[in-house]
């Protein structure tokens, strides 16, 4: 956990286990010292006998006791993080404020820190469920104020009705389109309770006149009536008329139920999606939607490559795989930025640079390995590369029975290997042989490189 903090962190840290209030056992403070040690010189943590020794100088070596100084830091180092998230939301600060104050009787303070509160989430930009949920809690507090101080006449429960109504649209819409998603994917059907009811009411109150129920709303009937192509333009629009509305990672999540909604559409062999994603792609990533903590998914990188690849815009693509490089966990940034850089090339025909590309990077990913080196075959086999040719086709065999590539993908790459092979075999005149072996090709569901197997035969 310790590792997880900031540097301005960790010394904020070290000051709240000084804090009595907080923290009244001195092993608490030495063991974080110790620890402290290690996190700055990124040395590994001594064990536990020479922690003990720094942490009590007296006396024989107790694990029960040093645990429980662990547990304790533990404990007060999660009290730190709590009490620091709450103290920068200022808002939900001042909301609690205002609560205490009035449970006090102290009627000028509340009305002070409220106003201070009402106009702080007024002025905030962001207008999701968060926003509703967050409103409908401060006028439930003035409510309860107003009971208590016996000012009854001021109450109107047709404005906390109507945000309590917004919050629950908002927040409902918003669950049942990542429940319908999930669905899809993993086979597994849920209850979706009162959402029927839900999307009557958004329907006949003019509720789709706020983006946070409107999004949701056309986002669920895309996902519920993939035919009908107007609630997808609808939602699409909507998600980038109204994206400062939503916080970073809720767009984040957004976006990506666009993007998958698009591969859905197009896997299922309707190729007005794959224009639509790559617009999702190029605006996502112009405003940084799909960075979380200062990190790129691998998966939506090599996507976005891809998409950008297909529709060829190569400016775009060069442009992308250099600047989101850094953005790729260390494991795999060699490897896919190579990969997709040696795409790039191989798609300008500069074959010789392609392969140069692909064989100096190393590949982690199975997935990935496999499709370099189909890459690499394609590459040898345009370049007349027939004896590199054979031996790669050999070493692709090997690498699949040696590294137990399973299911699906096994036949798949096999296949293209089986073909490959039996392309070099046939006569270039032999028509005959050559028409019945692009029969069994476009036969034949599992090939990775269809497309380029077929053209390869004409």
């Amino acid at each position: 956990m310790l590792r997880t903090l900031t540097k301005e962190e960790l010394r904020d840290l070290k000051k709240f286990v000084r804090t009595p209030f907080f923290n009244q056992r001195r092993e608490v403070t030495a063991l974080l010292d110790v620890l402290e040690k290690s996190l700055k010189t990124g040395r590994d943590v001594p064990d536990k006998q020479q922690i003990f020794r720094q942490v009590f100088p007296a006396g024989p070596y107790d694990d029960h006791r040093l645990r429980m100084a662990m547990s304790f830091l533990f404990r007060t180092t999660g009290q730190f993080l709590t009490v620091k998230e709450f103290l920068d939301d200022t808002r939900q600060y001042r909301r609690r404020l205002a609560a205490i104050f009035r449970r006090r009787r102290l009627t000028a303070q509340f009305s002070g820190v409220w106003e201070d509160a009402s106009i702080a989430q007024q002025q905030q930009p962001l207008r999701n469920a968060d926003f509703f949920e967050e409103k409908y809690q401060l006028l439930l507090e003035k409510y309860r104020f107003d009971v208590d101080t016996q000012s009854a006449d001021r109450i109107d429960f047709q404005i906390l009705s109507d945000q309590l109504d917004l919050a629950f649209l908002a927040r409902k819409l918003w669950q049942a389109c990542f429940m319908l998603s999930h669905q899809t994917v993993h086979n597994t059907v849920y209850d979706f309770g009162m959402l029927d009811a839900a999307l009557t009411y958004a329907r006949q109150k003019n509720a789709l006149d706020t983006p946070a129920v409107a999004v949701y709303y056309y986002c669920y009937l895309a996902l519920t009536k993939p035919g009908e192509k107007s609630h997808f333009q609808q939602f699409k629009h909507l998600l980038m008329q109204h994206a400062q509305a939503f916080p970073s990672d809720e767009l984040r999540d957004l976006y990506l139920l666009a993007v998958n909604f698009c591969i859905r559409q197009y896997n299922a062999g309707n190729p007005d999606y794959l224009p639509e994603q790559f617009d999702l792609y190029k605006e996502g990533f112009a405003n940084q939607y799909f960075i979380t903590d200062g990190a790129l998914s691998r998966y939506t990188y090599q996507n976005a490559a891809t998409i950008g690849l297909v529709m060829r815009d190569l400016e775009w693509v060069e442009r992308f795989v250099h600047d989101y490089r850094p953005f790729l966990k260390e494991e795999h940034r060699e490897g896919l930025f190579s990969f997709n850089l040696a795409r790039l090339e191989y798609q300008r025909r500069d074959l010789g640079k392609a392969l140069q590309l692909l064989q100096r990077a190393e590949y982690k990913d199975l997935l990935l390995n496999l499709a370099a080196k189909t890459l690499q075959l394609k590459i040898f086999y345009e370049l007349r590369e027939f004896d590199l040719l054979e031996s790669h086709l050999q070493a692709i065999r090997t690498f699949i029975r040696r590294k137990k590539v399973m299911g699906y993908h096994r036949e798949n790459y096999m296949n293209t290997v089986s073909f490959v092979q039996k392309i070099l075999e046939i006569s270039p005149f032999d028509k005959d042989l050559r028409a019945a072996l692009r029969g069994e090709i476009e036969g034949t569901k599992a090939v990775a490189e269809k497309d380029w197997l077929l053209q390869m035969l004409h």
